[in-house]
């Protein structure tokens, strides 16, 4: 493979932006075109929902500093939406009237929230939560709110109303499932944080729909639960999960995954050739896992644009790294490795769930398949070890063996 003399990257986010800085640190030296819809230099987006959201911090962590890019002589252009994209003649328009001509494409266009479709959905004091400008404006009104409802028992939601309480809002929060972060983590270890949120006075109203938006002109004044009942608010956030921005793509003909991102091999190329999928929109074949996994963490969207850079230059590598994410809650910290599927994996947990001070595992024929330490940081290498490895383990070895040795 020969080197590209330009490559264009579609999505200045975390994915994108580390994409571009990895080449110039790998050496290469022909053009780099970075296009971003967003006016912000690329930032990562955790404290939004956290230190950001919170009021601890007035900015996110940027991605590289201050003239970065000039420095790397990376072409980077804020507030350009790539609008097309003509796989035949290697072409990228924008809607400020460019078009680009590429050798090699990296497409890291992200996520975008879903939108609940009910009524009202478009009043004022209606918020969510994915761009810088979002956590601003929703902090602003966490501070000056009286009745917060949050639709949504994610991470996202769950660490909002964690802020909004901080800021003294009273907090409901509204999902259809019987637990906070159900699906990630189980009836069990969703327990804790329920209790958790419960203990700082959020209010629940789990197992429960949403109806309609209510309010006028003057802004949103309650959320209508399918049961008839209202639930006053001055601010609602809606956050009911990601959708990988795709269009552009579906629209290049490239092939889509069942789960809507854009179908990549273990080495995040699309079926297009030299075109690559990274972050949010990657749904790559991923060699541990045997199958299509599209990961929306942060970490993944970093590691896949250092990744990518070397594949783009002829390495055609794998991307083998399990799934990693934390949450900041509270007082709970918590970090989780790997890809667990808690309705049919069998729990371990090593350490007091009630205390909120425990590791839990998740093993699958007897091999650890995800690690969860919950203000516990002392063993963060073990636990990687164990996850990558696959490591085939008891579950009485995992409550009291040294788990270094275990890796």
């Amino acid at each position: 493979m020969s080197e590209p003399r330009k490559i264009v990257i579609v999505g200045a986010g975390l994915a994108g932006a580390t994409a571009a800085g990895a080449l110039r640190e790998r050496g290469y030296a022909g053009e780099i075109l970075l296009l971003g819809s967003d006016t912000h230099p690329p930032y990562e987006l955790p404290p939004l929902s956290k230190g950001l959201l919170l009021g601890n911090t007035d900015e996110p962590d940027w991605v590289h500093d201050a003239g970065f890019y000039e420095a790397k002589d990376i072409e980077y252009k804020p507030g350009a939406t790539a609008t097309r994209i003509e796989l035949g003649t290697r072409l990228v328009l924008d809607d400020v009237a460019g078009e680009h001509r590429f050798d090699r494409l990296v497409l890291a266009t992200g996520s975008q929230p879903r939108p609940l479709p009910v009524p009202g959905g478009d009043l004022p004091g209606m918020h969510t939560l994915r761009t810088l400008d979002d956590a601003l404006a929703l902090r602003s009104a966490f501070k000056d709110a009286g009745r917060v409802v949050i639709v949504g028992a994610g991470w996202i939601g769950t660490e909002a109303a964690a802020a909004a309480r901080e800021h003294g809002a009273e907090v409901t929060v509204v999902d259809q499932v019987g637990s906070p972060l159900l699906a990630v983590l189980g009836e069990q270890v969703s327990g804790v944080f329920k209790n958790l949120h419960t203990e700082h006075g959020v209010n629940w109203r789990l197992g429960e729909g949403v109806a309609e938006f209510t309010g006028g002109l003057d802004g949103v004044t309650g959320v209508r639960l399918r049961n008839g009942e209202e639930l006053r608010a001055d601010v609602v956030l809606v956050a009911v999960g990601a959708a990988p921005r795709v269009d552009l793509a579906h629209a290049a003909g490239l092939e889509l995954s069942d789960d809507g991102g854009v179908c990549a091999d273990a080495g995040l190329r699309t079926a297009a050739p030299d075109v690559y999928a990274i972050g949010d929109i990657a749904a790559q074949f991923h060699p541990r896992y045997g199958k299509r996994v599209r990961v929306e963490h942060w970490s993944n969207a970093k590691w896949q644009g250092e990744h990518v850079a070397g594949n783009l230059l002829g390495e055609n590598e794998p991307y083998l790294r399990s799934p990693y994410f934390f949450s900041d809650q509270y007082d709970l910290g918590c970090e989780y490795r790997g890809l667990a599927d808690p309705e049919s994996d069998e729990l371990v947990v090593r350490g007091d769930l009630a205390a909120r001070d425990f590791t839990a595992f998740w093993l699958r024929d007897g091999q650890v398949t995800a690690a969860m330490n919950v203000n516990q940081w002392d063993d963060g290498d073990a636990l990687k070890a164990l996850v990558e490895g696959r490591a085939t383990v008891t579950a009485d070895q995992l409550q009291t063996a040294d788990l270094k040795s275990l890796g």
